[in-house]
């Protein structure tokens, strides 16, 4: 939920932009090229393809949920000099998008998704709706490396003077993820079709690629009631499920309970870390550790 303030924001947004020197000055005066993503995996992709031309700023802050974010006004000023901004579909961008896209004019809005099929995010999966889709694509492999093209297509449009770079950043990235996609399926080929139970939905496209089932606690952003909770324990018990995954970034109250309720443990993964190879592999071996126990 976004804060009663909203509106307050965006007035104070537009008035700081409509007296920041507007169209005198060119958005592309320095050398790199000026990329806004969304959250910190986004600035690892980016900058692998993009390398010394292209300067990265990220939205959303360590610690930070892009479900419940709202943009500093600092921020938003800063985004009144970026000459790109990549979406990938996360909440606050619902919200906030078109508003800086007004704002901007300049501004190249690329949306990193395109060309990918969403799963549905919530228990309910007659949910199909826009905001009821899971914007975790940055957690498949598979799925990141068409955003990895599209972001390499997008600084070809607007700096084509290194486009022969763009593109070898791109291939090496590419193969790069090759090699990832392998090590996880070696990490994983004892567990495929094993459950693990998650508060947040985050690892549905990970699960779909890697042949595991993900059993989420939250849905559609709410905690589970009494009854739900009841019948996810039982889940959890058929399942011999003893680690409950949960990320830093949101309460794990309920997460603690299952844990309690089934003689399990929480373990925290956060699919919202710089190093995304890194964190790929960790959640790898966690997952995989996790279904021996």
């Amino acid at each position: 939920m976004y804060r009663k303030n909203l509106i307050s924001w965006v007035l104070l947004f537009l008035l700081i932009l409509s007296g920041c020197g507007g169209g005198s000055a060119s958005p592309h005066e320095s050398s790199a090229v000026s990329a806004t993503v969304s959250i910190l995996p986004q600035r690892y992709f980016v900058e692998r393809i993009g390398g010394e031309h292209v300067a990265v700023t990220v939205m959303v802050q360590p610690g930070e949920s892009p479900a419940t974010y709202e943009p500093e006004p600092a921020q938003l000023v800063a985004l009144s000099s970026s000459d790109l901004y990549f979406s990938i579909g996360v909440p606050f961008e619902h919200v906030w998008l078109e508003k800086i896209a007004t704002a901007n004019e300049e501004l190249l809005l690329v949306d990193t998704a395109e060309g990918i099929e969403r799963r549905p995010i919530s228990r309910d999966k007659a949910e199909t709706s826009g905001e009821n889709l899971d914007p975790h694509i940055w957690l498949s492999p598979a799925l990141v490396k068409v955003q990895a093209r599209n972001i390499c297509r997008a600084l070809v449009q607007l700096d084509p003077e290194h486009e022969a770079e763009y593109q070898a950043n791109l291939t090496a990235f590419l193969a790069d993820i090759e090699v990832l996609q392998a090590e996880i399926r070696e990490t994983l080929q004892a567990s495929t079709g094993e459950k693990f139970m998650v508060f947040h939905p985050s690892w549905g496209y990970f699960a779909d690629e890697f042949g595991l089932q993900q059993l989420p606690i939250e849905s559609g952003g709410q905690e589970p009631s009494a009854q739900e909770l009841t019948a996810i324990i039982s889940t959890a018990k058929a399942a011999g499920i003893r680690v409950i995954f949960a990320q830093p970034e949101f309460s794990t109250r309920a997460a603690e309970m299952i844990a309690r309720e089934i003689g399990g443990e929480v373990q925290l993964i956060s699919p919202l870390a710089l190093d995304w190879p890194a964190n790929m592999r960790q959640a790898a071996e966690a997952l995989e550790e996790s279904s021996r126990r």
